[in-house]
């Protein structure tokens, strides 16, 4: 995954224009994507007011992380335009796309968070999932038509045995249904077509893979933890297959996005019930926030002085001078006095801005910079 060059500070609608076009951070069918809402034409002098003649709200820059415990039947794209609806924001997008039927991590980028979001897509993602044994269907989920069945149930030492199998760097056949683009076109939507498609096995990387339970002999559940690009669908797939029992998923949880984990996660009524109360003036929307840095935690930092900050904020690279010079090489993000500056690249002794940060608006309280 690959940084965008820096770039000067534009308006916000020529900002989700841009975006639209070219800020499409791909991570094997989960896309993020920073909501744009459809402009309207409309001559009405009436149109600046909303409903109960009240006036309509400027959107604001918000910066920051909010990790949404996404209820189920919700799509990603939903949660984003919810979000941006609650804190007035001009810009959002999300890490990595969470199926309708999941619940769980998604993690949201309001403002100059969205810089960032690469860095969260090519983290690590955990779930819990329950597959249902018995049947294989073409979505490979609970939500797709029956095509395969079996009378046969797994034992708990044949599925144990099988683990090993599928852990580390194995091949997977992506889902027919999945955002994969064959000749230009999204694999779901020739699926939906009734165009059989045939995609092509990757590599993929599990970390790990655990049974975690067997509440009967129809279901198991799961804990995996995998590098961008598995897909959970296509692992319960292949495991019925090789088990000779068929199987799809049924219930499906994420609790690890890169940096964020459940403790990172806040329910959707608890946020709308925090924006309410920010609106009454009994708290403050900052306290949902998780700092912009938050996604770099991987990376090194950088701090330096005002004067460099200075050149780096114009988009000007920096000479390393002195013993005190650092010596580390490769993506760093810079700070001063302890403020988010920019991502930049750090060799042949100089830093090269690539990504500047503008934080005016509003941004985490100072307490979430301290992990749960």
């Amino acid at each position: 995954m690959t940084m965008d060059p820096a770039h000067s500070t534009i308006g916000d609608e020529q900002a989700d224009q841009r975006d639209v076009q070219k800020n499409n951070f791909s991570d094997a069918g989960s896309d993020a994507r920073p909501h744009q809402e459809p402009r309207r034409v409309n001559n009405d002098p009436r149109a600046s007011r909303q409903k109960g003649n009240q006036p309509r709200r400027d959107r604001r820059d918000v910066h920051g992380w909010v990790v949404l415990d996404k209820p189920i039947g919700m799509t990603s794209t939903q949660a984003v335009a919810v979000l941006k609806r609650l804190f007035n924001a001009k810009r959002a997008g999300h890490a990595g796309t969470l199926d309708p039927l999941a619940s769980g991590g998604l993690p949201i980028a309001l403002g100059e968070a969205t810089k960032t979001v690469p860095f969260v897509m090519d983290g690590r993602k955990r779930y819990r999932f329950t597959v249902c044994w018995g049947e294989e269907r073409d979505t490979d989920d609970i939500e797709g038509r029956v095509t395969a069945t079996s009378d046969q149930r797994p034992t708990r030492e044949a599925i144990l045995a099988l683990l090993p199998r599928f852990t580390g760097v194995i091949e997977q056949v992506p889902p027919r249904y999945s955002a994969i683009k064959v000749q230009g076109e999204r694999a779901y939507d020739l699926a939906r077509d009734g165009e059989v498609v045939e995609l092509a096995p990757r590599p993929v990387e599990i970390h790990h893979l655990s049974l975690v339970d067997q509440p009967d002999n129809d279901r198991a559940v799961f804990e995996a933890e995998c590098g961008k690009g598995t897909y959970v669908r296509a692992l319960a797939r292949d495991m019925g297959r090789i088990l000779g029992t068929y199987g799809h998923i049924c219930a499906l949880r994420r609790t690890l996005v890169g940096p964020f984990g459940e403790n990172d996660m806040i329910p959707l009524d608890q946020l709308e019930a925090l924006c309410h109360r920010a609106a009454s003036g009994e708290g403050s929307l900052a306290d949902a926030l998780m700092p912009v840095e938050t996604a770099l935690d991987d990376i090194p930092a950088l701090a330096v002085t005002r004067a460099d900050a200075a050149r780096l904020h114009r988009g000007q690279a920096v000479l390393l001078r002195g013993r005190d010079a650092p010596t580390c090489s490769g993506t760093v993000y810079v700070t001063v006095a302890g403020r988010l500056l920019a991502l930049a690249e750090v060799g042949n002794g100089e830093i090269i801005p690539k990504r500047v940060f503008n934080l005016t608006g509003l941004t985490a309280s100072p307490g979430r910079n301290e992990r749960n």
